[in-house]
């Protein structure tokens, strides 16, 4: 029993999209296979050293006030 045109075109495009849903999803596999581990750790070292970089332009001139043991007694005692 031969099919229709429109079935033909259907059946193909339903293999097609399966197909690129076969190759996303081990393009994917690959790309998580393919990434180092220690990366998340690198750019988590790169932005903190950033935001020591810009803490240190904001509090130029800036000194902590000396510590005092005199200070923290309480004035009762």
């Amino acid at each position: 029993m031969p099919r229709g045109r429109s079935s033909f075109t259907k059946r193909q495009k339903e293999q097609s999209r399966q197909q690129k849903q076969r190759d996303k999803a081990e393009r994917r596999v690959q790309r998580k296979q393919d990434k180092p581990e220690g990366e998340s750790l690198h750019e988590m070292d790169e932005l903190r050293q950033a935001a020591e970089a810009q803490a240190a332009m904001f509090h130029v001139g800036y000194e902590p006030p000396a510590h005092d043991e005199a200070s923290e007694k309480k004035p009762n005692e």
